[in-house]
């Protein structure tokens, strides 16, 4: 029986994960008072409460951001991109050169800037080869999170399980490849399976890319009314003889007029709309007079000094704070310091007021922000960064010594030579030291919102074994399964995979690990098996585009809907979930 503390952490558990699931809360911010209820309760000593933030897990998870960056910033990925991807003569081919790189990339760096890095690349290259960005984006985050699954360090999901493992039993962890045994077949059979299946399932929507590779889309602008334009004729003004941009519509007072004689005269508040590139929008927005008509609607003072500001291609995250508002009433200029310029959604720009637009997550949103926007949403999930057009030129001369960095901290974990934190450490500062990237990008990736959810999870799962809820529930599944200790493994695979649809992967991998070693422990099983097994479900989120942030990042720019990955997703995970029990059932012996 459970006590009064048992009862208060069972149901702070479910406050906890209602909370994540039907708010829009920063998971770090509901993670974190979670931690200072229980501590303040009394239910765990502060020593307890805060054994996250010194966990091993943590710690190499953050140094992995900073060697994921040195790899991004030096070019290193560019120069693997380039020689690799080709000219290949059917959509299969074209998956097949794009996993190549990213499996084995995301086998030893965070999935994030791996695809962060691989979608403009790809839109350009889909472009290039004449196939459907559409047909290859979601390939691109499947493929990514099942080359996590291949290393300790693949994902952060590995790394804080094997942490909360070594912390709970006390023994010394699972070595770096120990869960490629389960994640190598489970890839090679996700593999196989998206080139036989995807290229026939996944739809061509080519005309729909939202901004594509933002060579050619459509940008929405207004005239001042206190700038010098108004009173002139389109000629006069200078934006009809515009070079690699055109002048498609304009709009005054709910009127379109289109096509736009020369001779017509600008009034104040016109919205003009624009087709072209992204060179010549950007000397576009510097013209006097010409400001984004997202601003104009916000009747908020003007700044005309555009010269220090850049486009940026942004994903809405499912935490944004102005879900549900539309650009005006959010104020979106003055909280972001960036103006909106177009929104696409399933692959579409949305036409009519920008001002009037609700914002959604899963929105592709144009910015013209200041250089410190991207600085800023390092630390707020709002947005998922997917192209800065004017970002750090990569190092490209420190590409190869980055390389030779990572792959000297793989051998000498893999060995045994030193431990997987060790190695983080060191390469983290070969990073440094040897300037693949400057202080200022290491600070800019780490992902504090990250580290902070995830070392404040483990105050959650402290509070399940402290009280004793991890064990009543243990023998609860025990008793469900009758004993039998392949449906207690099944049984320990599904409650994962179901939470991780629903909440963080990292969370629902934390909260389920003492549960999952009660289970073991009580039943006298082996806990390795079990281990992988949450590890595997906690990455294979395929069903919908919130479910993994990879997903979330490709939604946009393949011009996807929710039901695209409902499609594809579902069979996916079904199919990942099958063979990782398989793999697990016949080469572990599960009461050893």
């Amino acid at each position: 029986m459970m006590d009064w503390a048992g009862w208060f952490s069972l149901a702070l558990v479910f406050t906890v994960l209602a909370t994540l699931i039907f708010t829009r809360l920063h998971a770090y911010l509901v993670m974190m008072a979670a931690l200072t209820i229980l501590s303040v309760s009394g239910i765990l000593t502060p020593t307890e409460a805060l054994s996250g933030f010194s966990n091993s897990g943590v710690i190499t998870v953050a140094a992995m951001f900073v060697v994921a960056a040195g790899i991004h910033a030096s070019g290193g990925i560019d120069m693997l991109v380039k020689h690799l991807l080709g000219r290949p003569g059917n959509v299969r081919s074209a998956m097949l050169r794009v996993f190549a790189p990213v499996v084995a990339l995301s086998g030893y760096l965070n999935n994030t800037p791996v695809v962060a890095t691989m979608i403009p690349a790809l839109n350009a290259w889909a472009k290039r080869i004449d196939i459907a960005p559409s047909k290859l984006m979601i390939p691109l985050s499947y493929g990514a999170i099942l080359g996590g699954t291949l290393t300790l360090i693949g994902t952060s999901t590995n790394l804080v399980v094997n942490g909360q493992y070594q912390s709970i039993t006390g023994e010394d962890g699972f070595s770096l490849f120990s869960i490629a045994a389960v994640g190598l077949p489970a890839a090679l059979v996700g593999i196989a399976f998206m080139l036989i299946f995807f290229p026939r399932w996944l739809p061509d929507r080519r005309e729909k890319k939202p901004f594509g590779n933002l060579r050619e889309f459509t940008l929405e602008v207004a005239v001042d009314s206190n700038g010098p334009l108004v009173g002139q004729t389109v000629e006069d003004a200078g934006l009809r003889g515009l070079r690699r941009v055109y002048l498609v519509e304009v709009e005054r007072d709910g009127r379109v007029i289109t096509p736009v004689r020369s001779t017509e005269v600008l009034r104040g508040g016109d919205r003009l709309v624009f087709a072209g590139d992204t060179e010549a929008i950007s000397d576009l927005l510097r013209m006097r007079g010409i400001v984004p008509s997202a601003e104009h609607d916000s009747s908020l003072p003007l700044q005309p000094d555009f010269s220090d500001r850049r486009l940026v291609e942004v994903v809405v995250s499912p935490y944004c704070d102005v879900i549900g508002s539309t650009i005006r009433d959010a104020q979106f200029r003055q909280r972001y310091g960036a103006a909106v310029l177009a929104v696409a959604r399933n692959g579409q720009r949305i036409k009519g007021n920008l001002g009037s637009t609700k914002l959604s997550a899963g929105d592709s949103l144009l910015l013209e922000a200041r250089p410190g926007f991207t600085v800023r949403q390092r630390y707020s999930k709002d947005f998922l960064l997917i192209n800065d057009l004017e970002a750090e030129s990569p190092r490209h001369e420190k590409g190869l010594t980055a390389w030779l960095i990572l792959i000297a901290m793989v051998l000498a974990a893999g060995s045994g030579l030193i431990s997987m934190l060790n190695a983080s450490l060191l390469g983290a500062g070969a990073m440094l030291a040897t300037r693949c990237l400057s202080v200022n990008q290491a600070q800019k990736s780490l992902d504090l919102p990250v580290l902070i959810t995830i070392a404040a999870s483990f105050a959650l799962g402290m509070a399940l074994q402290k009280t004793g809820v991890a064990a009543v529930v243990a023998q609860s599944v025990i008793d469900l399964s009758g004993g039998r200790p392949w449906l207690m493994l099944i049984l320990a695979y599904l409650c994962v995979s179901a939470l991780t649809e629903m909440v963080t992967n990292n969370a629902a991998a934390i909260i389920m690990v003492p549960i999952v070693l009660q289970i073991t422990g009580g039943a006298g099983l082996n806990p390795e098996p079990f281990m992988f097994a949450v590890m595997m479900a906690a990455s294979a989120s395929f069903a919908t585009p919130l479910g993994y942030q990879t997903n979330l990042m490709v939604y946009g720019p393949g011009g996807y809907r929710f039901s695209d990955y409902l499609k594809v997703g579902i069979p996916m995970n079904l199919l990942i979930g099958a063979v990782t029990i398989i793999v697990l059932l016949t080469g572990w012996d599960l009461t050893a």
